[in-house]
């Protein structure tokens, strides 16, 4: 063993981590991301939610996870179901948004997104990306297929992305994009993950053109915003990293959902970063001259 290799070998060993008997939490545990979680529930602070013309009222942030119920929203309109109307205010995750006791009522977990469906008396609360899902689709008869096998298999799906996506954005990202210094191991153990998943989806996607099948479902809103995104170079900054020009039925299918306006439309909202964005939404007007 070369000096240098062994002083880099006592340096890692110095680096080593001893967990205390008790673990403790303080506000630099979390790093830059201190205001996003805490080991506690509940609301830290009093904050009425704002409440818009429509019955549908969604307190979200454009990440994967709310992508997912804004394309969902958006598809619905174009599906010409007109009550899927909706006001979309912007939770402000880093600021401590979620702590709010207007969205702890929403969602206990504070986590985006939450939705309130005041069409209902009383409200319905909806919180989970997934379940916000099959509730819209339930509610609107609408993106899940009627036929058993298919509708099962839209299932699958859906619930393999809300079981998945944890190891490809707490996981993976967290260790890649965010954490303040780079772990071989974490980024090694999460890395191997993800691409066992993308080549999940890939096998899968040789033989259909979306996720139930021929249909276009749920299965493929909730996974597009996390797996069509980093295919397409916008998560992580990570696409050659991962090298996912290798999983070209993915690659096929995040692109052509890529095109759907809809899609376009909803991967925008509730963002206040990139070179395109829509931090609140109200209605259809507010896309004028965001969007072909």
């Amino acid at each position: 063993m070369s000096s240098d290799e062994k002083l880099n070998q006592e340096k890692a060993l110095s680096d080593v981590y001893v967990p205390p008997k008790v673990w403790q939490w303080e506000a630099k545990n979390g790093g830059e991301f201190a205001n996003t979680n805490r080991p506690i529930a509940g609301a830290t602070h009093e904050k009425v939610l704002p409440v818009g013309e429509h019955a549908l009222q969604l307190h979200s942030l454009g990440t994967p996870n709310g992508q997912k119920v804004t394309i969902m929203l958006e598809e619905l309109l174009d599906l010409g179901i007109s009550e899927a109307e909706y006001d979309a205010y912007l939770i402000k995750i880093g600021e401590g948004d979620q702590f709010g006791s207007g969205f702890v009522e929403i969602n206990p977990n504070s986590k985006i997104p939450a939705l309130m469906d005041h069409s209902t008396t009383p409200p319905t609360r909806v919180f989970e990306s997934g379940s916000i899902l099959q509730y819209l689709a339930e509610k609107f008869d609408a993106l899940v297929p009627t036929e058993r096998v298919a509708k099962t298999e839209c299932r699958n799906w859906l619930f393999w992305q809300m079981g998945s996506a944890p190891y490809l954005g707490g996981g993976f990202g967290h260790f890649y994009a965010y954490a303040p210094t780079k772990q071989q191991y974490p980024i090694d153990r999460f890395a191997m993950e993800v691409k066992r998943e993308l080549d999940v989806l890939d096998k899968h996607l040789a033989d259909n053109t979306y996720f139930a099948g021929d249909e276009y479902s749920i299965a493929d809103i909730a996974i597009w915003p996390w797996y069509g995104n980093l295919v397409l170079g916008n998560l992580y900054d990570a696409a050659e990293f991962l090298d996912v020009a290798s999983y070209k039925n993915v690659v096929r299918w995040a692109k052509a959902l890529e095109q759907r306006p809809a899609v376009k439309r909803g991967r925008i909202v509730n963002r206040s970063w990139g070179d395109v964005f829509l931090a609140e939404r109200h209605s259809a007007s507010d896309f004028d001259g965001l969007v072909d």
